[in-house]
């Protein structure tokens, strides 16, 4: 079995991923956030079990990550994915700080992209898709609304695939903010930030690399190195998906301005807000959600080929 693998007395890998990273074979690991909170039943289902399958048609094993009645799952069943999807009242969405008391309590929890972080590079994967990261919220300046997604990249050795940052966030603090930790900022065949919805912001990416193996042995390079955190690989949404920033960012800012006076903050804030924009853009935000998943799933099963290549050789 793969080293890396932690003998965490918490932790139950399904036999298909433990069998995956025995074999080194590429593996994907995938949060449950958007299952259980970021979008309606049955199409939350429906869109995790397509997501896994893109991972599979491109040759890797996904491994969906979740807390099941206080197990930590990675690799979850279709029944396990089916209770996230339904049962969405039963089940906390899970950051870091959430997760000894998730876990001692034996709830049932849905990952973010730091809690699955944690959790990927603990079962010793090390590529994971999801559909944006979180970052510094607007108006931060006054409530210090910083996601833990971005104290985790700086920590945790786990190439994080996405359509850049959640564009209801301040992008630029959150690539500020990734900067000043030393995060790389990869933009996937692209020189500016994709914002999530829309496949280009005004703020500058890091480092543009334009194919899945620049990106797997740079990844191989920093961690050999000896040079903790993870790498954020910004993958624009594709073009027929994408919305204007215009539509978008006035949807945003509706949406933001009634969180405000209804007191929404903390990690209620992002769902609330994307669900919002959902129904103001008329479902048109939701596709697009969706879409950008596919693509991240994509790239990130070729990124994780590219990387079992370069340990195979190694």
């Amino acid at each position: 079995m793969n080293k890396n693998i932690a003998l965490n007395e918490y932790l139950d890998i399904s036999p298909e991923v433990v069998h995956a990273l025995a074999d080194n074979r590429p593996v994907v690991a995938l949060e449950s956030t958007i299952i259980s909170h970021g979008m309606p039943y049955p199409l939350n289902r429906e869109t995790a079990l397509q997501v896994e399958q893109c991972i599979r048609e491109k040759g890797a094993v996904p491994a969906t990550i979740a807390i099941i009645g206080g197990r930590i799952k990675v690799g979850l069943s279709h029944d396990e994915i089916e209770f996230l999807a339904k049962e969405r009242d039963q089940v906390i969405k899970v950051s870091r700080r959430d997760l000894p008391f998730v876990i001692a309590a034996g709830k049932h929890g849905a990952t973010t992209v730091a809690s699955t972080m944690i959790i990927a590079e603990m079962a010793g994967i090390a590529v994971f898709a999801t559909g944006g990261i979180g970052g510094v919220h607007r108006g931060a300046e006054r409530s210090f609304d910083i996601s833990a997604d971005l104290q985790e990249l700086a920590m945790t050795n786990v190439a994080v695939v996405c359509a850049g940052a959640k564009s209801i966030l301040d992008l630029g603090l959150t690539v500020e903010y990734l900067e000043t930790h030393g995060v790389p900022l990869v933009g996937y065949r692209t020189e500016k930030l994709p914002a999530f919805f829309c496949r280009s912001s005004p703020f500058p990416v890091s480092v543009r690399l334009d194919d899945p193996q620049q990106i797997a042995h740079a990844m191989s390079v920093k961690w050999r190195s000896g040079l903790k955190g993870g790498i954020v690989v910004a993958n624009p949404i594709p073009e027929p998906f994408a919305m204007t920033e215009e539509r978008i960012n006035s949807a945003i800012e509706q949406a933001v301005h009634e969180a405000e006076n209804q007191g929404i903050v903390g990690k209620e804030s992002t769902p609330f807000l994307l669900a919002r924009v959902t129904e103001i853009t008329g479902g048109e935000s939701l596709q697009a959600n969706i879409e950008l998943v596919f693509n991240n799933a994509t790239l990130a099963a070729e990124i994780a080929i590219a990387y079992q290549e370069i340990n195979k050789t190694s």
